[in-house]
């Protein structure tokens, strides 16, 4: 083996990507991508046949690649899909549904109000690998929270479960599905109290299920790799939850020898969604119902969050997207994404109008992928007077704006500033608190995944991995 570099490899939905990256400089010795090889109906395939394709560009860009330790995240085969069951829609299950996305999962269903026999066939129907069962202040109502848990270990449910909710419930919740040989994972609550969200324990426990019972279970390989790993050997986690790590490290840094970027947000235009990820410090004035009454938020705001818009997107999504936009004279070209979401602006009869069409769907699904993700502010009148009421997250701040996707690291030297210097400045209207000034920059070798699976082990590697998108951003 060689003990001197890694490849870094994300199965993708649609593409398998490999990156090899020397551990002592942290620099990117090589990259690969193959469209992901997965298994048909019949069964036939395996998601390794085109990791192994990637290997092998690997091996003749740096024959160490061959020996390599491998590292891995995936999203192939739909991802991680999660399904939130919540006490009450405003608080809880929506707490469920924030957590659940910032640990890498595609949310399918919310539930709230008590699980019932229509309620389980939703969730049936929705086909969740994991459930997140939350409810309940910690000391607070646990009637709901223990009879959901009642009411799946009666089912019985089969699937694997994360337990986050009021911790005075978790010893009976925990004996409920263990006695119907339901595989649970328990944790902290993600809403110990109003107005604060604590997600960290029960993303290390969607993780800790995604890696036990769901990589396997997608049954996307049945052999080894030449070395004799197995799919699940390789996967460290989710991609969006592996991403998500890079792009805290990005932020923070390690050290003041490894210092970070400051407060970044990094935004992913995917065919079918685009994905935001933020790191900011929050202002706990206004984070928490409990400060100077600025935030009107029941769920608080959290330094790291993700969102996913599943209506934004380059191909599968694009009608979606410019009709949000409000863009009439792009829908002809929308239809023909959506109908041929292999299209590529080189293979058309005219690529200059193509790929002005891209940059323009591009930059809508930017725009309005990062007005959901951050808040707005308004002016209100209150009993102290004239005050600013914000809700959401405050990106105003924001020192590093990071783009994403093939769009973005294909199209062109002025990409960055057709698709994402539209949605940075100030005084936007319908107060949208959007990055005011931030550096704005693409992530064209695409290393915040491959930095996110380095972090843990190899945190200078991963650190020094992304000097790059650090130095743009002035650190």
């Amino acid at each position: 083996m060689s003990r001197d570099c890694v490849v870094c490899v994300d199965f993708g939905s649609t593409f398998t990507k490999a990156a090899l990256v020397d551990l002592g400089t942290g620099d990117l010795l090589a990259t690969a991508s193959h469209p992901t090889t997965l298994p048909d109906a019949a069964g036939h395939g395996d998601v390794l046949e085109g990791y192994d394709a990637c290997v092998n560009a690997l091996v003749e860009q740096d024959p160490r690649a061959r020996d390599a330790d491998v590292l891995a995240c995936s999203s192939a085969g739909g991802g991680l899909r999660i399904a939130v069951v919540g006490n009450e829609e405003l608080v809880t299950a929506e707490a469920g549904r924030r957590v659940a996305l910032s640990s890498g999962g595609k949310v399918v269903l919310v539930l709230h109000g008590g699980l019932d026999t229509t309620k389980l066939a939703e969730l049936r129907a929705a086909e969740p690998d994991v459930v997140l069962l939350v409810g309940g202040t910690d000391g607070g109502n646990s009637e709901v929270l223990e009879g959901d848990a009642a009411f799946l270990a009666a089912t019985p449910w089969p699937g694997p479960v994360v337990v986050a909710g009021n911790v005075d419930s978790r010893p009976a919740v925990s004996a409920l599905l263990a006695g119907a040989g339901t595989p649970h994972v328990v944790a902290d609550n993600v809403v110990p109290r109003i107005g604060v969200l604590a997600p960290d324990s029960a993303r290390r426990a969607i993780r800790e299920i995604f890696l036990s019972h769901v990589i396997g279970g997608k049954h996307l390989s049945s052999r080894a790799d030449a070395a004799g790993r197995t799919f699940t050997d390789m996967v460290r986690g989710a991609t969006p939850d592996v991403v998500l790590t890079g792009v805290e490290l990005l932020a923070h840094g390690l050290d003041e020898q490894h210092p970070g970027a400051g407060d970044v947000v990094v935004v992913d235009v995917g065919g079918a969604t685009t994905d935001v990820h933020s790191v900011v410090e929050v202002d706990p004035e206004t984070a928490s119902v409990d400060g100077a009454g600025l935030s009107r938020e029941v769920v608080g705001v959290t330094p790291v969050t993700r969102t996913v818009e599943g209506d934004l997107g380059m191909r599968w999504s694009a009608v979606s997207t410019v009709e949000a936009a409000g863009l009439d004279d792009l829908h002809d070209a929308a239809a023909r994404r959506h109908a041929d979401p292999d299209l590529l602006p080189d293979h058309c009869s005219d690529p200059a109008a193509e790929q002005d069409a891209d940059l323009a769907i591009a930059a809508a699904a930017v725009r309005i992928a990062l007005e959901r993700h951050a808040g707005r502010s308004k002016v209100v009148v209150s009993p102290e007077g004239r005050v600013v009421e914000r809700s959401g997250k405050d990106l105003r701040e924001v020192d590093l704006m990071v783009g994403s996707g093939g769009v973005l690291r294909h199209g062109g030297p002025d990409a960055a500033d057709r698709v994402l210097r539209p949605a940075t400045g100030d005084a936007f209207e319908g107060g949208w608190q959007l990055p005011r000034d931030p550096v704005v920059v693409v992530d064209h070798d695409y290393v915040l995944a491959a930095a996110g699976l380095l972090a843990e082990d190899h945190p200078v590697a991963a650190h020094r991995l992304l000097a790059g998108l650090r130095t743009a951003g002035g650190r």
